[in-house]
């Protein structure tokens, strides 16, 4: 199972897990350009990249330049312009 992940204007990492669901309907692709606030870049990760232990989730980080697949659409709707 894969990741979203980005950025937060505040600097600590989010993650964007989707549904099943919604992959059924869409690919990650298109959920992480929909999700993704505008402009912001992400990365698409394996799900056992991301730290288990939440207790010091504010302080997870990600270099700017390894959030290569993309960025976030101006749209909140799938479809919606990047």
């Amino acid at each position: 199972m894969n990741r979203i992940i980005y950025n937060q204007d505040n600097g600590v990492v989010a993650v964007i897990i989707p549904t099943a669901e919604a992959l059924e309907q869409h690919t990650i692709m298109e959920i992480a350009i929909k999700d993704v606030p505008a402009h912001k870049p992400f990365k698409i990760v394996d799900a056992s990249d991301i730290p288990t232990d939440r207790s010091a989730r504010d302080a997870w980080t990600v270099a700017y330049e390894d959030l290569t697949d993309g960025v976030g659409g101006v749209s909140n709707e799938f479809g919606g312009s990047v």
